[in-house]
């Protein structure tokens, strides 16, 4: 029985909106799947697969772990139907190359888990400035740094601090802890009523979505208040 759906046609014949290569564009790298990505690299499909269900079968053959395909060499990929020497090449190339950038990321991040290091990671933003400015550390699940972030500027006394922008920023980037951090250009570094709400209600929220708030910084001059050291957590 022959079988029909998008799966089982030529890729070149599907709206525009769903080829890999158009999705990309249209859409943005994030929307493809494994298995579209894959697609892209290898090209072309056989005559009764498309690029895409190739790609499923080269998934499916390690359960969909893309760490277990990246331990596939060119002679294991080409005993997979569909897939020839240039193919493999090309998959085992993109994910050397993905291997490679993740080796430098990790080395080139530093770890910020202790007060001082997260306020040595703000001082030089924060210093001197005569108005309030929010900042936060976006850190992975071993506490290295991602990004840092500025969130909002205010005034002399205080800044507007939008916890749904924190948590959007937090999200995009795939951090799993955050540090907050901000000035008082006053100098004084006791932490105010408004202080204490934000910091409560982003620890809150962020147990619903698994992201730890593990510190507030607040920049007084050249010293520090940490909300952890003062148990204000």
């Amino acid at each position: 029985m022959a079988k029909s759906g998008p799966g089982f046609l030529n890729i070149k014949k599907w709206a525009e909106e769903d080829r890999p290569r158009e999705k990309l564009l249209l859409k943005g790298k994030a929307s493809l799947s494994d298995a579209e990505l894959i697609a892209i690299l290898i090209g072309t499909g056989t005559a009764s697969q498309s690029a895409v269900d190739l790609a499923k079968q080269i998934l499916l053959s390690v359960d969909n772990n893309l760490d277990e395909l990246a331990k596939l060499s060119v002679a294991d990929l080409t005993k997979i139907k569909g897939i020839g020497e240039a193919k493999a090449i090309a998959i085992v190339s993109a994910l050397e190359l993905g291997r490679r950038r993740k080796d430098f990321t990790e080395k080139e991040r530093p770890k910020i888990n202790s007060s001082r290091l997260a306020f040595e990671e703000v001082k030089a933003d924060l210093l001197d400035l005569a108005q309030e400015e929010f900042w936060i550390l976006l850190l992975n699940r071993a506490t290295q740094l991602i990004k840092k972030q500025k969130v909002s500027v205010g005034g002399i006394h205080a800044t507007y601090v939008d916890a749904k922008v924190i948590f959007k920023y937090t999200l995009e980037a795939g951090a799993s802890n955050i540090i907050l951090a901000h000035n008082h250009p006053s100098g004084n570094s006791t932490p105010s009523p408004a202080d204490l709400e934000l910091t409560r209600k982003l620890k809150e929220g962020g147990k619903l979505l698994d992201i730890q708030l593990i510190d507030h910084i607040i920049v007084a001059g050249k010293s520090y208040l940490s909300f952890a050291d003062e148990g204000l957590l």
